[in-house]
C-alpha cells in the first residue's frame, strides 16, 4: 500500500523539494545582484580630472595648482 508520506517525505521527496528550494533562492538573489549592477551601471562616474575641472571653476584652486595637479594625474 503507498501513501503520499512514503513515497514523498521518507523517499527522494525532500531531496527533490530541497533542491527546489535552493533553486528558488539563487533566482531571488541573482535578480537582487542583476537589479543593483544594472542601477550602478546607469550612475555617471565622476573621475579625478572632472573632480578638478570642478575646484578649478569654483575657484578653489589657482591655475597653477591646476597645472600641477593635472600632470599627476596624467603619471598615474
Amino acid at each position: 500500500m503507498h501513501t503520499y508520506w512514503n513515497d514523498w517525505y521518507f523517499g527522494w521527496g525532500w531531496i527533490l523539494w530541497f533542491g527546489f528550494i535552493v533553486l528558488v533562492f539563487s533566482g531571488v538573489g541573482n535578480l537582487g545582484y542583476s537589479y543593483s549592477a544594472h542601477q550602478k551601471f546607469g550612475q555617471p562616474r565622476s573621475g579625478a580630472r572632472d573632480i578638478l575641472d570642478e575646484r578649478l571653476a569654483r575657484g578653489d584652486i589657482s591655475r597653477d595648482q591646476y597645472a600641477q595637479l593635472k600632470s599627476e594625474i596624467a603619471r598615474e
